[in-house]
């Protein structure tokens, strides 16, 4: 199963900042489990909510010159309070440092301006070709669907009320 964990990104500077939302609702398999008198959204899915917001960000900044953009270390990462469906989870997170292979980014998670959740992330960055040239046409084929995702995700020409939630 893979969980998608931004359903909008709502602003966007590339080489700096992204802002994204992710909605909580009743509808998230993983509820029924985590926990069923108390459905909240796990910590672990919190992480990877900014993992994913800021992998936009790195992709969009070198104009998705790489197929693979991955979480790989995550530093003093600290909860707050509990994300619980109905709730929209906002997620930014501002570029550190870049470096040839990894991009260092400060992320925090909120609900209603409170943190849920903050940290330090390393996300590395490369195609499978660097190491398997037989899999350039997937690097190609990862990149072409990662624009395509974008354009659903970020469309700065709407308005609120026009763009899909």
């Amino acid at each position: 199963m893979r969980f998608t964990l931004v359903d909008r990104i709502i602003e966007m500077e590339p080489g700096v900042r992204i802002t994204a939302v992710k909605n909580l609702t009743m509808a998230e398999e993983y509820l029924g489990d985590h926990f069923p008198r108390f459905p909240v959204m796990p910590g672990v899915l919190m992480l990877e909510a900014m993992t994913q917001a800021s992998a936009w960000l790195v992709r969009v900044t070198e104009d998705f010159a790489h197929s693979m953009v991955v979480l790989k270390q995550a530093r003093n990462v600290k909860y707050g309070q509990f994300v619980e469906p109905g709730q929209t989870l906002t997620v930014t997170a501002e570029i550190l440092k870049t470096g040839e292979k990894d991009t260092k980014l400060q992320a925090r998670g909120t609900v209603g301006g409170r943190t849920t959740v903050s940290g330090r992330l390393v996300l590395a960055r490369y195609n499978l070709a660097e190491t398997r040239p037989d899999l350039a046409s997937t690097d190609r084929t990862t990149k072409t669907e990662m624009r395509k995702m974008y354009s659903l995700l970020y469309r700065p020409h709407l308005t609120v009320s026009e763009t899909p939630a």
